[in-house]
């Protein structure tokens, strides 16, 4: 089928051409806008969403404090054959910076006996938060983050692109099939 298309010519829906037509010409300026808020939607997006998301990460390092803490209660399985390196949970207490005792559940191996002294990672408030993530493991973490938020936002654009012209392309074969109606059987007859 190609071969019978002819020689591509580029930028053909704007040049003047007796044969273009203004729906040629709407479509052009419509996948023109589609692929340029496409490309620059995306990348914006995905640029606001690595900043966004490695300022929160910074935040959570600066703010997260790691504080001594003793276990309340066995961990499970002392005493039992569970394999080395499982994690638990299990019942911790440690004191907040306001100097109020505080307790919760943390992960911690598998068969530590309680009054053990473990670490656990809390907010300003004394609260228990999760452990910050390193700035290598954060960096990675934004711009993965930042790469599937910024394909998201550039399918819009580029899915009501296809969509308009899809209807475009509908509608000029409609009228093909009109003026085909129209002048079809004009074509059997002989001038006289």
């Amino acid at each position: 089928m190609a071969a019978f298309r002819g020689p591509k010519v580029w930028l053909w829906r704007w040049r003047r051409n007796p044969l273009r037509r203004r729906s040629d010409v709407l479509e052009a300026w419509i996948m023109l806008a589609a692929w340029v808020f496409t490309v620059l939607g995306g990348a914006v997006t995905g640029l606001v969403t690595v900043h966004a998301v490695e300022n929160g990460l910074a935040r959570e390092r600066a703010e997260g404090r790691a504080v001594p803490a003793q276990l309340i209660e066995d961990a499970p399985g002392v005493g039992t054959a569970e394999p080395a390196g499982r994690i638990v949970w299990t019942r911790v207490r440690w004191t907040a910076p306001d100097g109020t005792p505080r307790s919760g559940q943390v992960r911690v191996s598998a068969g530590i006996p309680a009054d053990t002294p473990v670490l656990v990672w809390t907010d300003p408030g004394g609260n228990l938060v999760n452990r910050p993530t390193g700035v290598a493991v954060g960096r990675l973490r934004a711009c993965l983050t930042g790469v599937f938020v910024g394909a998201g936002a550039g399918v819009v654009p580029f899915g009501v692109g296809r969509l308009l012209r899809g209807r475009l392309e509908r509608r000029r074969m409609d009228r093909w099939d009109e003026e085909w109606e129209r002048i079809g059987p004009l074509w059997g007859r002989t001038a006289s």
